[in-house]
């Protein structure tokens, strides 16, 4: 029953956010209010740009996510083949959906295992950090790294998101505590990512104290997780309250620059509302050494071809390269160093 539940529950959210409105209201990502100065003469050979970067301590070649979106479903399954086969032709690292119903499910497990199709990327797999509070423990979230043979687990927290889904869970008492647990346990690096509400840089910095290895800002300014339930709560009082709700968060480009100043050495991932490879260039510039894309790249997953979500990948990597270029930066390294980029 509760297995029926959850996959009812993972393809109402694909297709909300397929055909619904579910972006924030009268909040954005920030990276809008910058700008890089242009360079006419860059100095450099665009063939040259070399978009490779380090990560937790492997090399990938190009900077980018596909963040944490889906799994659990025949559906969810289809969208992660596309997903896996295109970040590895890509070189793209991955990110899967919350796989707490592999973990509960075993008939479930399939519909996360993209490492068959996506040997030599990083693959992250995912957990609610609140279902510490609800059984889970270190042996579940070792079992979710051995399930995709994946090269580090990610945490989310979606507290607002628990609280307006009419089957959420709301305890996020002392969950520190058991992250830090959880983090001595493991072999392989932890990250915690919120869900579109951003990190400020107080919780950044806890984390990290009791021992999380990265944090993705996953900031407001992208899909609002809020809207997304109110559109399956089906409840007045959730609906109207949700209203309250669409412009709350912290902006990607705040939490960026808020965790890099007081985190210098974290390793940092800018997700929430990344649309282009400028966005990824802003991101990076202002602290990241990773930017994520979600739903940005939902609608050409769920394409019957894979060309689409293929191309799409080589844009944003062309913008990046190209945005670079206009600036004279030649490496990540000289981009996360540039003085180019002047808030607008």
């Amino acid at each position: 029953m509760e297995h029926d539940q959850t996959e009812r529950r993972k393809n109402e959210h694909i297709d909300i956010c397929l055909t619904e409105e579910v972006e924030g209201q009268g909040i954005s990502t920030g990276l809008e209010k910058f700008r890089f100065k242009h360079r006419a003469l860059p100095e450099i050979d665009f063939a040259e740009i070399d978009l490779s970067t380090e990560f937790l301590g492997k090399k990938v070649s190009s900077p980018f996510l596909i963040s944490s979106m889906t799994g659990g479903t025949k559906r969810a399954w289809e969208i992660n083949q596309r997903l896996a086969k295109s970040a590895e032709a890509e070189g793209w690292a991955l990110g899967v959906g919350s796989m707490r119903a592999a973990i509960q499910e075993a008939r479930s497990v399939y519909s996360f295992e993209v490492r068959k199709l996506a040997p030599s990327i990083p693959i992250f797999a995912n957990i609610g950090a609140v279902q510490l509070n609800y059984g889970f423990t270190i042996e579940e979230c070792k079992k979710a790294i051995d399930l995709i043979e994946a090269d580090g687990l990610i945490l989310h927290v979606n507290s607002l998101q628990e609280v307006f889904q009419p089957e959420g869970d709301t305890n996020f008492k002392n969950l520190l505590p058991k992250i830090e647990e959880v983090a001595k346990a493991l072999e392989v690096p932890i990250g915690v990512k919120e869900v579109g509400m951003g990190i400020d840089s107080e919780t950044a910095t806890r984390l990290m104290e009791v021992g999380v290895d990265f944090i993705d800002v996953a900031g407001a300014g992208g899909t609002s997780w809020i809207k997304v339930e109110s559109y399956r709560s089906h409840q007045t009082l959730r609906e109207q309250a949700a209203e309250a709700f669409k412009g709350w968060g912290n902006a990607t480009a705040e939490c960026l620059i808020e965790i890099r100043k007081d985190l210098p050495n974290m390793p940092l991932i800018a997700s929430g509302g990344l649309k282009n490879g400028v966005d990824a260039a802003k991101s990076i510039a202002l602290g990241a050494d990773l930017a994520g894309y979600g739903r940005a790249l939902l609608h050409n997953a769920v394409d019957d071809s894979e060309q689409a979500l293929s191309d799409q990948l080589k844009r944003i990597r062309f913008e990046l390269q190209t945005a670079m270029f206009g600036i004279g930066a030649s490496s990540i390294a000289e981009l996360k160093q540039t003085q180019s980029l002047r808030q607008s």
